[in-house]
C-alpha cells in the first residue's frame, strides 16, 4: 500500500502540522477529562447503588410480608429493581470477573445476607442478585448495568470546537503564508524593463524587511541593466561612425584580396555592431504604443514583402483576430524567425491558428536540419550560436534569436522552439487573447 503523500505546498504542511498539533493536543486533553470525569462518575454511582440497596434491602426486610409489593415501584431505579420471587434463570456468574455493580452490591449486603449471582441471557444484557430474608422469603435484585451519562450537548460541543481549531489553523497559516505569496508574485512579475508593483512593507518587523529589500532589488536590477544596455547601445552606435569610415577608404584602395578580405571583415563588423544596436533596442520595446491591427491582414502583408523579394514564404491559416499589439516589436520578432527559417531551411511558412481560449499561435516552419533537444533554450541566449553555424555567413551574430525574445516578453507573449517530427524547426509565439 503506498504511503500517503508529503503536501507540496508551504500552506498545506503548515495547515497539516498545526491542525495535526491542535487535534493531538486537544484529544489528550479531552481524553484525560473525560477519564477522570468517567472515573468520577463511576464512583459516584456506585457508592449510591451500595447505599441504596443497603438500605432498600432492609426497608423490605422490615416490612409486613403483604406490604412489600407496594414499596417495590417505590424503590425501583431506572438501572435496577426489586422482585418478591426467585427471579429468572440464569448462568451463575463468575465472581472473578464480576460486572461492578455485583461487587459493589456484595460489599454493601454480603456480610447479612448469602448472596447468588447470576448472569441472565437475552437480548438485554443484566444480571440478579439472589438472597433470603430474615422471614425466609425470597427477594431478588434485577440490575441492567448502563453506560456513564453523557450529557446530549457534549457532542455539539466537540464538533464546534474541532470547526474552531480548524478555522484558527486556517487563519493563522492564511496570514504566515500571504506574505511569502506576495514575495513570490513580486519577485515572477520582476521586470527591469518596467516598474512593477511595489510590495507593501507594512506588516510584521520580518515581513516589512523583506518587502523593502525586494523593492530595492527590483530597482537595482534595473537600474543595472539599463545602464548595461546604454552601454552596449552607445559603443554599438559609436563604431558605426569608424566603421563606414574605414569602408570608405577600402573603396578606394586597389582591388586585390587583401581588399575583398577587409571589406568582407568591415561588413560582418558592420552587421554585428548593427545586431547589438538592436539587442539594446529590443530591451525597451514595451516604450512603443499600443495599436489594434487585423493580424491575418499584418501577416499576409508580411509574407507578401518576402515573396515580392523573391524568397520562399507562405502564409496559412487564419485567426479572425483584432489585436492590440505593438506591431514594430511584432514585426521584428516574426523577421528573425522567418530570416532564420530562410537560413538555414531555404524557405519558410507562416501559419496562424487560435485556441479554444481565444488565445493566439503563431508558428513559422521550416525544413532546415533543425536543433539537438539540448540546445533548444540555449539558442535564445545572446551571442550564442549552434556547433554547426559557427561561421558568421551562415550562423549569424546569435542575437537573432535573444532580440525575437526579448520582444515576444515585451509583447506579453511566449516564444518556444520545437523540432518538427517531419524534420525541421518550429518556432512558435503564443500571444494572448484576443478580440
Amino acid at each position: 500500500m503506498a504511503l500517503p503523500r508529503w503536501p507540496q505546498t508551504l500552506a498545506a504542511r503548515l495547515a497539516l502540522i498545526f491542525f495535526t498539533g491542535l487535534v493531538l493536543a486537544y484529544g489528550l486533553s479531552f481524553s484525560s477529562q473525560f477519564y477522570e470525569r468517567y472515573q468520577t462518575g463511576r464512583n459516584v454511582m456506585l457508592g449510591n447503588l451500595e447505599h441504596d440497596v443497603s438500605t432498600a434491602v432492609a426497608l423490605i426486610d422490615r416490612l409486613p410480608a403483604e406490604e412489600r409489593a407496594t414499596w417495590l415501584a417505590l424503590l425501583e431505579r431506572r438501572n435496577y429493581r426489586y422482585r418478591l420471587d426467585e427471579g429468572q434463570p440464569g448462568v451463575p456468574m463468575d465472581m472473578h470477573q464480576a460486572h461492578m455493580a455485583a461487587t459493589s452490591i456484595e460489599r454493601a449486603i454480603g456480610e447479612r445476607y448469602a448472596l447468588r449471582f447470576e448472569n441472565i441471557p437475552g437480548p438485554i444484557s443484566h444480571f440478579q442478585a439472589h438472597l433470603v430474608l430474615s422471614d425466609g422469603r425470597p427477594l431478588t435484585v434485577d440490575v441492567t448495568p448502563g453506560p456513564i451519562p453523557v450529557a446530549r450537548w457534549l457532542p455539539l460541543v466537540l464538533v464546534l470546537q474541532l470547526a474552531l481549531l480548524l478555522f484558527c489553523t486556517w487563519l493563522a497559516v492564511r496570514l504566515a503564508v500571504r506574505p511569502l505569496t506576495r514575495l513570490a508574485q513580486a519577485v515572477d512579475h520582476l521586470d527591469p524593463d518596467a516598474s512593477g508593483p511595489v510590495l507593501d512593507d507594512r506588516g510584521p518587523r520580518e515581513v516589512a524587511y523583506a518587502a523593502r529589500a525586494v523593492n530595492a532589488l527590483q530597482g537595482r536590477i534595473g537600474a543595472y541593466l539599463k545602464e548595461r544596455m546604454q552601454l552596449l547601445a552607445a559603443i554599438s552606435h559609436d563604431l558605426q561612425t569608424p566603421i563606414t569610415r574605414m569602408k570608405l577608404r577600402v573603396e578606394q584602395m586597389d582591388a586585390s584580396l587583401e581588399r575583398e578580405r577587409l571589406w568582407s571583415d568591415l561588413n560582418e563588423m558592420q552587421h554585428l555592431v548593427r545586431e547589438g544596436v538592436a539587442y539594446a533596442r529590443s530591451m525597451d520595446g514595451s516604450s512603443e504604443a499600443l495599436c489594434r491591427v487585423d493580424l491575418d491582414a499584418f501577416l499576409d502583408s508580411l509574407v507578401c514583402d518576402y515573396q515580392d523579394s523573391g524568397q520562399a514564404v507562405s502564409f496559412g491559416g487564419s485567426s479572425g483576430a483584432l489585436l492590440e499589439t505593438r506591431p514594430h516589436a511584432l514585426r521584428r520578432v516574426l523577421t528573425n524567425l522567418i530570416d532564420n527559417a530562410l537560413k538555414f531551411g531555404g524557405s519558410a511558412r507562416v501559419e496562424v491558428q487560435r485556441d479554444e481560449q481565444g488565445k493566439v499561435q503563431l508558428q513559422v516552419l521550416d525544413n532546415g536540419p533543425g536543433i539537438a533537444e539540448e540546445e533548444l533554450e540555449e539558442v535564445f541566449k545572446p551571442f550564442y550560436r549552434v556547433e554547426s553555424s559557427r561561421n558568421r555567413s551562415t550562423g549569424g551574430t546569435g542575437l537573432g534569436l535573444a532580440i525575437a525574445l526579448q520582444l515576444s516578453q515585451a509583447l506579453g507573449g511566449r516564444l518556444t522552439l520545437r523540432n518538427r517530427d517531419s524534420g525541421g524547426l518550429c518556432a512558435q509565439l503564443e500571444l494572448g487573447a484576443s478580440a
